[in-house]
């Protein structure tokens, strides 16, 4: 490293220089470009006399300049990070100690992927890294990220910049708060992390979790921690999701919750449980190729089946697999398929039906069901080869024991 700079007595000028006994182009890591003028750190002229003072000591290590110029080079001599201040203290422990309004900006292969400033900052590198500390603005001037923190790490070698302490981050397709955000520049990926709330413009979402990832050129999140994603019309919450994890895809909406997964939505009141489910946004459809649970609040109606699919504005439900619906007073029926309509408060069930009632106790079983479950009216049919339907009279003694 060389340097150079002037310092002003009262008794004249003195002139020091400092050189590295080897050619300064060896030695890429750091080149400071001081354009100054020079003063002490307390603004009082040092007296020509008192260098070998203890006060002229502190002078030598702690100095103010103007018009800094911080820059740093990798290996091939492409720049990786240059910050420019008003003013800045210098250090020997620190280098560069408190800096006004800095700004700059943050290399990659030789090109520039995010642009800094700050009001006040601590500034200190080591030539692998630089490290902020203050009210830090950050962009990345390629797609309109702007991230906020208290703390800002740039580590070129891992392709790494690291916003700390109050993270605000904006965008048009996102805006985001959370304790931490690592960017990865070359993959377009941000993490954040603590306390995350991210909100989405298009779709209305509202995101919360621990731990949110970021792919800006798929415009996807990926939550793989606890998540909850709410759904706002109007700027009212309509809909509520759950899950272990997630993905979204802001460019298509469509939501995949994975491990209990819970889907609450308000009109119509319905609760749909299952351990994978994709949310389309977009066509306001519900589907699951797992084990689900339909819970209808209302009509305090549980259904359970293997699979099924729910369109929300039709306010209907299609279930198949050991379709299994228990009605309030422990009434049920059982089938291959089932067709419920919410807004009928109507079923119609199809294979291997079995209707079941407790009081008065009776069995139904036959080829196809339908009828309101909840007001025990149903109609239940045989087959088209024999057309018989099997009903079975429950004695009371036998009916008691079941229950």
């Amino acid at each position: 490293m060389a340097y150079q700079f002037h310092k002003r007595g009262r008794q004249g000028e003195k002139k020091i220089q400092k050189y590295s006994p080897t050619p300064s182009f060896l030695f890429l890591p750091l080149i400071f470009f001081l354009i100054f003028g020079l003063v002490s750190c307390g603004g009082k002229s040092p007296i020509a006399s008192q260098e070998n003072s203890a006060a002229s000591s502190k002078q030598d290590s702690d100095l103010t300049f103007f018009d800094v110029t911080l820059e740093q080079a990798d290996e091939v001599g492409r720049p990786i990070w240059k910050v420019r201040a008003k003013t800045a203290k210098y250090t020997k422990d620190k280098q560069i100690g408190q800096a006004e309004s800095p700004y700059g900006e943050l290399y990659q292969d030789g090109k520039v992927v995010y642009q800094i400033k700050a009001d006040v900052a601590d500034i200190e590198q080591d030539g692998k890294q630089l490290f902020l500390k203050g009210k830090i603005f950050a962009t990345d001037p390629s797609n309109g990220i702007v991230l906020q923190g208290n703390e800002l790490e740039w580590r070129p070698k891992e392709d790494l910049l690291i916003v700390r302490n109050q993270i605000n981050g904006t965008h048009k397709k996102l805006q985001a708060v959370a304790q931490e955000a690592r960017v990865k520049t070359r993959e377009q990926r941000m993490e954040f992390s603590g306390r995350v709330v991210a909100n989405s413009a298009d779709p209305q979402l509202q995101v919360r979790t621990e731990h949110l990832i970021w792919n800006i050129k798929e415009e996807k999140l990926i939550g793989d921690r606890p998540i909850q994603i709410d759904r706002y019309k109007d700027n009212k919450i309509s809909d509520r999701g759950k899950g272990n994890s997630a993905e979204v895809n802001l460019k298509t909406k469509i939501a995949t919750i994975q491990q209990n997964a819970q889907l609450d939505l308000l009109d119509p009141p319905v609760q749909i449980a299952s351990n994978s489910m994709t949310w389309n946004m977009n066509a306001e459809t519900v589907t699951t190729n797992s084990p689900v649970r339909m819970f209808q609040r209302a009509e305090n109606l549980t259904v359970t089946a293997n699979q099924g699919e729910m369109k929300i504005p039709q306010k209907t439900v299609y279930l198949t697999g050991k379709v299994n619906a228990i009605g309030q007073r422990r009434q049920s029926l059982r089938s291959n398929t089932l067709t419920w309509y919410l807004d009928n408060k109507l079923v119609e069930a199809q294979g291997n039906v079995v209707y079941r009632q407790v009081d008065p106790p009776l069995n139904f079983m036959g080829e196809t069901a339908v009828g309101n479950l909840q007001t025990e009216n149903i109609v239940v049919k045989g087959g088209s080869s024999t057309g018989r339907v099997v009903t079975e009279i429950i004695p009371q003694q036998r009916a008691n024991r079941q229950q």
